[in-house]
């Protein structure tokens, strides 16, 4: 009977003394990692005895729970408990040699994950509301288009207090306060003071009043500041007077501050960047559209999108969004794709999945099954689906094309695009976005043999892994390589518990001379971890390998390791997997051991060493028999 992971991730919880014994959690390659409050009041003997649980280790002050490959979908459910449970879901990923503009888009994912969907439900509502108020079939005069108007409005109106209770949980300040910031920028009094004439002040002080409501940056930024703040009074202020004091403290601080510095600063930066792209709009529209509509599916891919997010609802707080003029045709075009795909493939499995993904890309503007299980893996739809979208985005530029609500392109929201000034030349655009990518992807973007040739291509890391495998004939060995140069040594010999006691597998370990890993065996990468140290590898036969560079080295959170591939790659044997500066990890106290373990042992005839002493990388270390 399969491992019911949420289940599992219920149990480990309670096992380890309930969410409130959790201090934080994070996982690696193979284990849970768990900071716990109280380490006695965990029943370790029970969580051992768990399915799906191989073993429990303590040590360096954490509680590991080793799973095994499918530690992500357990620690997912315990990050979902965590929520308000008083403790904290960390990644192992270190964002410390991010780019800022990946730390950006980390913030933006996070801040508007939680809300995203009220978000655009809203905005949906909201675009309704409003064709049936262009159309005279709702009065723009009665009490019902009042009731209507606020339902769909008050959340982008008031979405600063949202995203003060979600960058609280980010920046780890009390969500209350934060939200008594946020509720202070939009409080009508206030937002009355931006229509006063003649100069404001504040205690003398020049106060230049901007309307926050809609607003994203100002509350973000403040929220930030109020962490540090509010930890200050924290560890200053006497217990006695602590707990009433501090938030009394900071909303006296926070909120003159933002009003003063924090918001005019951030909003003229948000303004600025806003007009910057209205003015490309204004100025070339044409290839404003086509750069908008040919790259948004691109950025999607990459999941850079979600930097758009914040100018989207800037430019939405005037009223108009002119830079989702050209989207509704991009995502639309990948749909058609999708959709072309579907009807042209002769693949049982393609054909099951591009189906429903045609389908959530045409009617709710979601794209990513399509383009992550069908397009990608082809290519050519792919780039036909970006021609189409660069080609209708020409169209939506010249018509001048943008909505008066948040929603997510797609056919159903089209209702908030009715402001566009030349409507018709839109819908033109959006036609021949459909019409290209449909075309050239049904008569040239669908060869299923071409695709069966390769491997598939991974699909997000949320998704759970392929299980089957390609037939292979019984008894077929598969010479695993050293993934390193070095010495060779028992498994039982790896100065780990969990490893030498074989729970994750049969394997092998390696004493490295030099710091280059590579991979032991020809396969994609199905398993790679921020900080760099663990990779896992799928082969063609269906055996899985690990290969772990060290002991506990997850902790040195990426420092001393250089990747060199990512999830979903193809490698060789012999490929690089990752530079690793042997020295760092000694210096930081821990084992350059590494080890390669055939986490699906079990399903395999043999595991056997191949040779043992010294070794190159190109050597056999361990023979497996399917």
């Amino acid at each position: 009977m399969a491992v019911d992971f949420a289940t599992l991730g219920d149990d480990i919880i309670d096992g380890v003394g309930g969410l409130g014994n959790i201090k934080t959690a994070r996982h690696c390659a193979t284990r849970l990692r768990l900071e716990l409050r109280d380490e006695e009041k965990a029943a370790t003997e029970a969580v051992k005895a768990l399915k799906g649980v191989l073993t429990v280790v303590q040590a360096g002050g954490q509680y590991q729970v080793v799973i095994g490959n499918d530690v992500p979908f357990v620690y997912a459910r315990i990050a979902e408990r965590l929520e308000g449970g008083g403790g904290a879901a960390e990644e192992v990923e270190d964002t410390s040699n991010k780019s800022i503009l990946n730390k950006f888009i980390d913030l933006v994912t996070g801040l508007f994950h939680p809300i995203l969907w009220p978000l655009a439900g809203a905005g949906l509502f909201k675009a309704f509301v409003t064709m049936f108020a262009t159309f005279g079939w709702l009065n723009a005069e009665s009490t019902e288009y009042v009731v209507f108007n606020a339902a769909s409005d008050a959340l982008i109106y008031f979405l600063p207090l949202l995203l003060a209770i979600s960058a609280a949980k980010r920046f780890k300040t009390n969500q209350f306060t934060s939200m008594a910031i946020a509720g202070a920028l939009v409080y009508p009094t206030i937002v009355a003071l931006t229509s006063a004439e003649g100069p404001l002040a504040f205690f003398g002080i020049p106060l230049v009043i901007m309307s926050y409501t809609s607003s994203v940056i100002p509350i973000i930024v403040g929220v930030w500041v109020q962490g540090y703040l509010e930890r200050f009074l924290i560890r200053t202020l006497p217990g006695a007077i602590r707990n009433f004091t501090t938030p009394l403290l900071v909303m006296l601080v926070m909120v003159p501050l933002i009003l003063l510095t924090i918001g005019p600063a951030t909003t003229i930066l948000a303004n600025g960047i806003a007009d910057g792209i209205t003015w490309l709009f204004q100025v070339a529209p044409w290839l404003a559209g086509a750069l908008m509509g040919g790259l948004w599916q691109v950025f999607v891919l990459f999941g850079l999108h979600w930097g758009f997010v914040p100018i989207m609802v800037q430019q939405l707080s005037t009223g108009y969004a002119i830079i989702t003029g050209p989207l509704v045709g991009a995502v639309l075009a990948q749909a058609a794709a999708t959709l072309a795909v579907w009807i042209r493939t002769k693949d049982h499995d393609t054909k099951e999945l591009a189906g429903p993904s045609a389908f959530s890309g045409f009617l709710s503007g979601i794209t990513e099954p399509g383009i992550y299980g069908v397009n990608l893996p082809r290519k050519l739809p792919f780039y036909f689906g970006v021609a189409g979208g660069a080609i209708g985005g020409v169209f939506a530029g010249i018509a001048g094309a943008g909505t008066t609500a948040f929603v997510f392109p797609s056919l159903i929201a089209l209702p908030a695009y009715l402001s566009t000034p030349n409507l018709p030349l839109l819908f033109i655009g959006i036609g021949l976005s459909v019409a290209i990518s449909f075309v050239l992807t049904l008569f040239w973007g669908v060869n299923d043999a071409a695709v069966a040739a390769e491997a598939p291509a991974e699909t997000p890391a949320s998704a759970e892994p392929a299980s089957a495998a390609p037939a292979v004939v019984a008894g077929t060995e598969v010479i695993v390589r050293s993934p390193m140069d070095g010495t060779l040594v028992p498994i039982a010999d790896v100065p780990d518990p969990v490893f030498a006691s074989g729970a994750m597998g049969a394997g092998i370990g390696v004493e490295p001379t030099s710091g280059t890993v590579y991979a032991p065996v020809s396969g994609t990468i199905i398993v790679t971890m921020g900080s760099g140290h663990a990779y896992g590898i799928s082969t063609e036969e269906g055996i899985e390998v690990l290969v772990h560079v060290g002991i506990d080295t997850v902790n040195m959170k990426g420092e001393g390791f250089e990747p060199k591939v990512q999830q979903g790659d193809r490698v060789n044997a012999g490929d690089v997997l990752v530079e690793v500066d042997l020295d760092k990890v000694k210096d930081a106290g821990y084992s350059t051991t590494t080890v390669v373990i055939i986490t699906n042992t079990a399903t395999q005839k043999e595991v056997a060493p191949a040779s043992a002493g010294a070794v190159s990388h190109d050597d056999a270390a361990l023979i497996v028999t399917v």
